[in-house]
C-alpha cells in the first residue's frame, strides 16, 4: 500500500467515489465491482492521489424505528442507495488500488467495518457523522493508523474533544478536515476561512478540505481552499455526468483542469517565509542605496548629517548603518558623490 505520512504530496487529491459508481454500473449494465474499478482507473488517470469509499452495514447505522423515515431524507438517503460491499469486496478494491498505484481509503461507519478495514487501509477516515462518537473514535485510534477527521457540523470544542480522544489512545498523526454538513453546500456556506481557523487551533496537524459545493466553472472553491492552507482536497468524483448525477461531483475533465490550476498556484505561491530570492540578487546589489558624500569632505573633518546622502548602488555602507558613520573623523579626503567606506574614517 501507499503510505501517506499523512500527505507526502501537497495538495493531496482524494476522489470521494462513495456510491457514485452505481450509476455507471446501471447505465453500462456491468457489475458494481467492475464499475468501482473503472472509477478507480479514471481517478488514477486524471490525477487523483487517493480514492475513498464508505464502509458500513445498514443494520449498524440506524435504529429500526427510523429506517423507513430516514430512507426518504436527502441527508441520509444515499446510505440506502448502496449497501453491498463488505470485507471481501473492499479487499479486492484495496488490492486493485495497490496494483494501479493509488492510495485506497475507506471511511468506516461502524465498529465492524473499522475492524475489517484494519488490514486494508493505511489511513482511517472518520466521517463528520461520527465526530462526537467518542467511543468509536477511540476504537479506531487504537488501530494506531493515521486518521483524517472530518469536522462538518462541529463546534471547536467538539473537534478538540475528538482530537484529544485520539491523542489519549494513540500517537498517530491526525489531519483535521474542514467540511460542511449540508449537502449540497451553498457557496455562501462553504466558509473556507474556517480552514485558517483550524490551522491556528491545531498547528501540529495538517489541515484539509472536503468539498460538497456544486462544481464552479473556475474551480475557485477548491483552489481557494488550497490557497487558504488545505493540503488535502477531497471532492466527489463521477465517471459520468448524466442529469441524474449530482452536481457536486467533479468529472475527469474537471480534475485535469483543477490539477493545472493547482500547479500554477503552487508555482506562484512559492516559499512561506519571507526571504530574499535568487532572482532578486542583482536588484539588491544594484538598486538599493549606499551612503554617499553629498559634498567634498576634507581629511580631519567630522562627517555630519548634512555632508552625506544616499544613492545607488548598494555595494557601500547601507543607510541602515548611518549611525556608525555620523560623527566619525575622515582620515582621507572624500570627494563629492563618492561611496563612503569604513576605511575612510577612524
Amino acid at each position: 500500500m501507499i503510505i501517506l505520512n499523512i500527505f507526502t504530496k501537497k495538495p493531496f487529491l482524494i476522489a470521494d467515489i462513495g456510491s457514485n459508481f452505481i450509476n455507471t454500473a446501471q447505465e453500462n449494465d456491468i457489475s458494481n465491482m467492475a464499475a468501482a474499478k473503472f472509477a478507480i482507473d479514471q481517478a488514477k488517470s486524471c490525477g487523483f492521489d487517493a480514492v475513498n469509499f464508505e464502509a458500513y452495514d445498514l443494520k449498524n447505522l440506524f435504529s429500526r424505528d427510523y429506517v423507513e423515515y430516514l430512507s426518504k431524507e436527502p441527508i441520509t438517503s444515499h446510505f440506502f442507495k448502496f449497501d453491498g460491499f463488505g470485507y471481501e469486496e473492499f479487499r479486492e478494491l484495496a488490492d486493485y488500488c495497490h496494483e494501479v498505484k493509488i492510495s485506497f481509503l475507506a471511511t468506516p461507519m461502524d465498529f465492524e467495518s473499522a475492524d475489517y478495514l484494519e488490514e486494508l487501509v493505511d489511513v482511517y477516515k472518520i466521517s463528520s457523522h461520527d465526530l462526537t462518537n467518542i467511543p468509536f473514535i477511540k476504537h479506531v485510534a487504537s488501530k494506531n493508523k493515521p486518521m483524517l477527521l472530518n469536522t462538518g457540523g462541529a463546534t471547536l470544542k467538539e473537534i478538540k474533544d475528538a482530537v484529544r480522544s485520539i491523542e489519549e489512545n494513540s500517537l498517530v498523526d491526525i489531519a483535521i478536515i474542514h467540511s460542511v454538513l449540508s449537502y449540497p453546500t451553498s457557496y455562501e456556506d462553504a466558509s473556507l476561512l474556517m480552514i485558517k481557523d483550524l490551522a491556528n487551533n491545531f498547528p501540529d496537524y495538517e489541515i484539509g478540505y472536503c468539498d460538497y459545493t456544486e462544481v464552479d466553472d473556475d474551480l475557485l472553491v477548491l483552489t481557494t481552499a488550497y490557497n487558504y492552507g488545505a493540503v488535502a482536497l477531497e471532492k466527489q468524483f463521477t465517471c459520468n455526468k448524466a442529469p441524474s448525477d449530482n452536481t457536486c461531483a467533479i468529472t475527469y475533465e474537471g480534475v485535469i483542469k483543477l490539477k493545472s490550476k493547482l500547479a500554477f498556484l503552487s508555482k506562484i505561491n512559492g516559499r512561506i517565509n519571507k526571504q530574499p530570492l535568487i532572482c532578486e540578487s542583482f536588484a539588491r546589489n544594484e538598486t538599493r542605496k549606499s551612503i554617499v558624500a553629498k559634498t567634498d569632505i576634507k581629511k580631519g573633518e567630522l562627517i555630519s548629517e548634512d555632508k552625506i546622502t544616499f544613492k545607488m548602488p548598494s555595494i557601500g555602507i547601507s543607510p541602515a548603518q548611518v549611525d556608525d558613520v555620523i560623527g566619525k573623523k575622515a582620515k582621507v579626503d572624500i570627494f563629492k558623490d563618492n561611496l563612503i567606506d569604513f576605511e575612510m574614517f577612524d
